[in-house]
């Protein structure tokens, strides 16, 4: 196995030149993997042209494309950095990401130079603005076969920076390696059992984890294909599987529930030759993987039982290069509600001393493998506070192991309702609250209280067309739940807060921000 990207890139354009890596979702288009490797050494001698120091960070503010997707592993083969920016973060977190990542060059599309056109004038960095899925003018040239760069990485170099959502304070920088990135591919790899026949479709940011290394290095390192789309659509994600013959898919909770609302309004998939379901083609479809954030039994039920799909649960973590923990592939092993079992990593589950505890105990969820980060950039105190001298790094979520060595997510430290001492998880409210055939997408919360120091609130987005009330919604916790762990009160929203891997920002709701 290759240890750098530039091996691993190399490696398959001289095995199978003529194999299609890329095809965008929209047009077609196409990028083998000989032109993949081309487009790298392209980016390599351009970049060098612009005078970008080898070891210097690049960023992108694109939406995705194949241009997107070769860029990101282009600069990473030239042995730079690559920082994909947040295009949906808003200029608060975008101007503190650029200024601390001291990034030498932005690549921007028209749009987003646009709408963030005072941000970008703020720093002192190179902005060259280019369209999504066309490269810039200058970076094209009549020399087809570019020569290897002349630089040797190592599998310790730094060639992925990402920022986390910031959900708990300012985003940090998540350091990852050539070694850290194809591990977290790998992962991918071993948890489903990809293999050089598998096409999968990517519906998720690449400016996100999850799509980065599951989706796109999951299927380089496989040797596989990769439709990518712009955005999700519900009207595109089953023509776009169903044309493309894609065997795989990856998305979060809340995708599988929007698709689960249109199938149950009934409102038709539509291709060139009429009308199909999903369904209809489920032969070719091998599984569809959910991560990012937890995903409710019930969807989880609904969305096997209406598409004949399976859903196989994961967990992903940017620290850990996304793919951690997953449900076995086999039928009937998957088991609802959990994450499965540790993939490419060792896994365990401390309490406060970071000792482990017996299964079926709820502690914090540790992880040691080849995936894990380097640390957080510029930050050695918020680094040293996660991982310990011998590689375990304390991801700060809190779960169980049961007796079977399944692993089971329960919420966030951080996250905790603590109602007149009781320890609430968030988690337990939503999936009963998803439940409720009227309820499209749920989050409970916790908010300061006089008497209980914390008191149990929740947001819901209704289905559209439904009609529920809070006292009915209430009454339906109080008989699942029980009093003490039911919302004290239940607000109807058009939305919920979302970072870009489509996870629930409960800390906006519990704390929003003021008007403008």
């Amino acid at each position: 196995m290759a240890d750098t990207i530039n091996q691993l890139i190399d490696d398959w354009a001289s095995r199978s030149p003529d194999k299609v890596y890329l095809e965008a979702a929209e047009s077609g288009k196409t990028v083998t993997y000989r032109e993949l490797q081309i487009t790298c050494r392209q980016i390599n001698r351009w970049l060098d042209a612009k005078e970008i120091p080898r070891g210097s960070t690049v960023a992108f503010l694109l939406d995705n494309g194949l241009w997107t997707t070769c860029l990101f592993l282009g600069v990473m083969y030239s042995g730079r950095v690559i920082l994909p920016l947040n295009a949906v973060a808003g200029p608060e977190q975008l101007n503190h990401v650029i200024a601390h990542s001291g990034v030498e060059l932005i690549l921007c599309s028209e749009k987003y130079s646009t709408d963030y056109a005072e941000t970008l004038r703020a720093h002192d960095c190179q902005v060259r603005l280019c369209r999504e899925d066309e490269y810039p003018d200058d970076l094209h040239t009549s020399d087809r076969t570019p020569a290897t760069p002349d630089h040797v990485p190592a599998t310790g170099d730094t060639v992925l920076l990402i920022y986390t959502s910031g959900t708990t304070g300012k985003p940090k920088g998540v350091m990852l390696s050539h070694g850290n990135v194809i591990a977290g591919g790998r992962n991918t790899v071993m948890a489903h059992h990809l293999a050089a026949h598998d096409k999968g479709l990517c519906v998720l940011p690449l400016y996100h984890i999850n799509a980065e290394m599951v989706s796109v290095l999951g299927s380089l390192v496989s040797n596989s294909s990769l439709v990518i789309a712009q955005k999700f659509s519900t009207s595109g994600f089953w023509r776009w599987m169903q044309a493309y013959r894609c065997t795989w898919f990856s998305a979060v909770p809340t995708i599988l529930s929007y698709l689960i609302a249109r199938q149950e309004n009934r409102v038709p998939v539509r291709n060139d030759e009429g009308n199909f379901h999903p369904s209809d083609f489920r032969k070719s479809v091998r599984f569809g993987r959910s991560a990012s954030a937890p995903l409710a039994p019930e969807i989880h039920q609904k969305f096997e039982s209406l598409f004949q799909v399976p859903i196989i649960e994961t967990m992903g973590i940017s620290e850990c290069a996304a793919q951690t923990h997953s449900n076995p592939m086999e039928p009937g092993r998957q088991r609802h509600g959990s994450v499965g079992f540790p993939v490419g990593n060792e896994a365990r589950i401390v309490n406060r001393h970071h000792r482990a505890i017996p299964d079926n105990e709820i502690g914090e969820l540790a992880i040691k493998g080849p995936n894990v980060m380097k640390g957080y950039f510029r930050n050695p105190e918020a680094t040293e506070a996660v991982l310990d001298g011998e590689g375990w790094f304390y991801t700060g979520d809190l779960g169980y192991r049961d007796e079977d060595g399944y692993y089971h997510i329960t919420g966030r430290l951080k996250e905790l309702i603590i109602r007149g001492g009781e320890n609430i998880s968030p988690r337990e409210i939503d999936d009963v609250l998803y439940q409720h055939p009227g309820v499209l997408e749920a989050a409970a919360y916790g908010i300061a209280d006089r008497n209980y120091g914390e008191e149990v609130m929740a947001a819901v987005v209704l289905k559209e067309n439904a009609r529920c009330s809070e006292q009915e919604l209430s009454e339906h916790c109080r008989i699942l739940l029980g009093k003490a762990k039911s919302p004290k009160r239940i607000a109807f929203l058009d939305h919920l807060p979302k970072g870009p891997s489509g996870k629930i920002q409960r800390k906006k709701l519990a704390h929003p921000s003021p008007p403008d």
